[in-house]
């Protein structure tokens, strides 16, 4: 083959190179394919855990804005937009979070989480302008994903973030990237070529689903959200989850199942509300005076 002419810098990145391993991938079984498939995704977390430092560096810093009363804002285009909105929607049943406390700025806006919108991840000034709709400030934290880390789109979002003094991370799969270099936090998670050339969906992509997964789950922890490793926050909107809960309360104190839902009873189905009830051996109104006090963390209201 000749060689490619006119190349840009777009055509030089990590996330665009041919891997040579996968070269003759149409021409390979089928469970050959799942084999190099799962052998590349297996590399992915150990690329998570390179950047562990700076996955907790980032963390800390959300926690101090939430704890201050601001918001957590995602922001990105194509998959990485569709990963955010996933993790912000899931933090309000998770973790009871109020809704628009964890919030996600999607290119191409609500449209794009059912079907792609990729024409408008090219605009920046619809990046700025999504997040000055959502009224970032100086008391919020800004994450913006792109595989690349050139999505105009986002970088926009996280332009705007840090001209109006907002915390700003950015989550990258390339070295030495703008959008890395816009960000006060950079979390750049090495992945390599994807065995299709460019579909950054996928090793790129589960390793921001990792991301993801560390920054709202143990943010929330950080917050008193858990108590060990219960989501005594959850809220119970269906019969699964309420079984959950009870489960939960049982597994936190021990009582046994008619204490259990008596408890919840009181505590109007609040878990927090009815472990303290039990272990501190106190009623509900006092369990959830405890809890007002220490700002709903049940180990603190435990201790108090």
């Amino acid at each position: 083959m000749g060689q490619v002419t006119g190349e840009s810098a777009f055509d030089r990145l990590a996330t665009e190179a041919r891997d040579p391993a996968a070269a003759d991938l149409d021409l390979r079984s089928t469970p050959e394919l799942v084999r190099l498939m799962n052998d590349q995704d297996a590399g992915v977390a150990a690329a998570v855990a390179r950047a562990a430092e700076p996955i907790a560096r980032a963390i800390d810093a959300i926690v101090g804005r939430l704890e201050r009363g601001g918001r957590l804002v995602y922001a990105g285009a194509g998959t990485s937009g569709r990963l955010a909105l996933v993790d912000a929607a899931e933090c309000e049943s998770t973790f009871d979070i109020p809704p628009g406390r964890v919030v996600a700025a999607i290119a191409g806006g609500p449209a794009a989480a059912a079907s792609a919108q990729e024409a408008a991840e090219d605009d920046r000034e619809a990046g700025a302008a999504a997040l000055s709709d959502l009224r970032v400030g100086p008391g919020d934290a800004v994450v913006a994903l792109s595989a690349s880390g050139r999505t105009p789109f986002t970088l926009g979002a996280l332009g705007h973030a840090r001209d109006v003094g907002a915390l700003t991370v950015a989550v990258v799969s390339v070295e030495g990237s703008e959008l890395g270099a816009l960000g006060e936090h950079e979390i750049a998670v090495l992945v390599g070529p994807e065995v299709i050339a460019g579909s950054t969906r996928l090793k790129a992509g589960t390793a921001q689903k990792l991301v993801l997964n560390m920054i709202s789950t143990i943010a929330m922890v950080r917050l008193g959200k858990t108590f060990g490793n219960l989501m005594v926050d959850v809220v119970a909107t269906n019969e699964k989850l309420r079984a959950r809960v009870r489960r939960i309360v049982a597994a936190a104190t021990g009582a046994p199942s008619e204490r259990v839902e008596a408890a919840l009873d009181d505590a109007d189905g609040d878990a927090k509300v009815a472990i303290v009830s039990l272990a501190a051996d106190v009623d509900a109104a006092t369990a959830r005076a405890r809890l007002d006090a220490v700002g709903g963390n049940v180990r603190k209201a435990l201790a108090g």
